[in-house]
């Protein structure tokens, strides 16, 4: 894994229609990691799942996580519309109910 760029994070939570589905489950993270693994611009990434959850304040309502970090917000914009995410939303998308994004700049 390249170095975490501190400049942009992308931050997506998805939840799956069907959660307990191990066939949903390995379709997308197939196509998920088939995607990162062909990105022209995603520098460091993290996939995850919820823990049980230890406090209240804990949102462990989602089924899968992923943070991505870019030199840029304008890198970022170009990510969005490259073949392989674009694939990535085709193949994938039939797969979740919703979608939340969370991008944030470094403040350093």
């Amino acid at each position: 894994m390249r170095e975490f760029d501190t400049n942009f994070a992308h931050t997506v939570y998805f939840w799956l229609a069907n959660p307990d589905s191990e066939e949903d489950r390995t379709a997308f993270e197939t196509s998920l990691q088939n995607f990162l693994d062909n990105s022209a611009y995603a520098k460091t990434n993290f996939i995850g799942k919820p823990p049980k959850a230890s406090r209240d304040v804990v949102d462990g309502s989602f089924t899968y996580s992923l943070i991505v970090t870019f030199e840029s917000a304008e890198t970022q914009q170009k990510y969005q519309v490259e073949p392989p995410h674009l694939k990535f939303v085709k193949e994938a998308s039939s797969l979740w109910t919703k979608v939340i994004v969370y991008d944030s700049q470094g403040i350093n």
